[in-house]
């Protein structure tokens, strides 16, 4: 069994803190996959809401997982109109995710040049910025529920873009966090104290496709659904011989939710059981063997 532990670090004069979820076997090599949370989360709530589902793949003895905690519940995301405290106090957490990942690669075994992140929510937002700000910091990343800022709306420092295989996963019927794009409602804003304009899941797919260089059009293909299921899956595939892959997972009828076998809250919308977040990322970061022709199997570059 996998074993927990509770660490941290300290940045720029401030504790932060993080639950570590290491394979039972000492191995040499491993990967390290950092899960960002939503807002009015912490490491450890995230970890529930997602029925430990990332848990495995440190079961699996191929990663180590880690889920850290935001300030106060939030990341400074970089979006202009965030009003929560990370954002309004300039939290760097930048420098917290190279804390981490400086401290863990130094006791336990962990390759730097496989570390991954993923973020839902809020989490999501990081994940892109961390994309944008800190270019080889990351093997690969995985955004669930989240949309790229409008370039006005955001606030990120862009460095000369550095390829990175990107996979999305976003629901059509997203109360929170719109599929389609555009400005949040005024309660939505008063909520989750953020605002301003979004781009829609597919547009964001297309920018990261194109940062990394690809110009081949996508190609999309529809799962199945099992009898009985409440939603449906496409995944559209950005693929180009030479080029980090792109892929966005469309959940019809999903709404603000983490796909996978534990239900999130009906007030966020449906949750797919389709198919399984971790089964998906797992395979999209090469963590993770998936059956030849199912919905999370990996495509040929044409």
């Amino acid at each position: 069994m996998p074993t927990t532990t509770r660490d941290s670090v300290d940045v720029a004069g401030r504790t932060r803190t993080f639950t570590t979820v290491e394979p039972a076997e000492d191995t040499a090599s491993r990967a390290l996959v950092l899960v960002f949370h939503g807002s009015h989360q912490t490491g450890d709530k995230h970890r529930a809401f997602t029925g430990q589902s990332f848990d495995r793949l440190a079961a699996d003895g191929t990663a180590v997982v880690v889920y850290p905690d935001g300030y106060r519940g939030n990341w400074n995301d970089a979006r202009r109109e965030s009003r929560f405290p990370a954002r309004l106090e300039e939290m760097d957490d930048l420098a917290f995710a190279r804390a981490m990942i400086t401290k863990l690669a130094a006791g336990n075994r962990i390759d730097p040049r496989r570390v991954f992140a993923i973020g839902y929510s809020n989490g999501g937002q990081l994940v892109m910025r961390l994309a944008h700000e800190a270019p080889g910091l990351l093997a690969g990343g995985a955004v669930i529920g989240a949309t790229m800022p409008a370039p006005e709306n955001f606030l990120t420092t862009d460095t000369p873009p550095a390829p990175l295989p990107l996979l999305f996963v976003h629901g059509t019927k997203d109360p929170i966090i719109s599929y389609d794009g555009g400005t949040m409602s005024w309660w939505k804003r008063q909520v989750f104290k953020v605002g301003g304009a979004s781009w829609s899941a597919p547009r964001t797919a297309r920018y990261f496709a194109e940062r990394n260089g690809i110009t081949a059009d996508p190609v999309t293909t529809r799962h199945e659904p099992r009898a009985g299921g409440a939603t449906t899956v496409e995944r559209t595939d950005y693929l180009e011989n030479g080029k980090p892959p792109v892929v966005l997972y469309t959940i019809i009828g999903g709404g603000h939710t983490v796909p996978g076998p534990a239900a999130n809250p009906r007030i966020l919308g449906k949750t797919s059981h389709e198919v399984d977040t971790t089964d998906l990322v797992g395979t999209f970061f090469g963590l993770r063997q998936t059956r030849p022709g199912s919905v999370g199997a990996s495509r040929e570059t044409p």
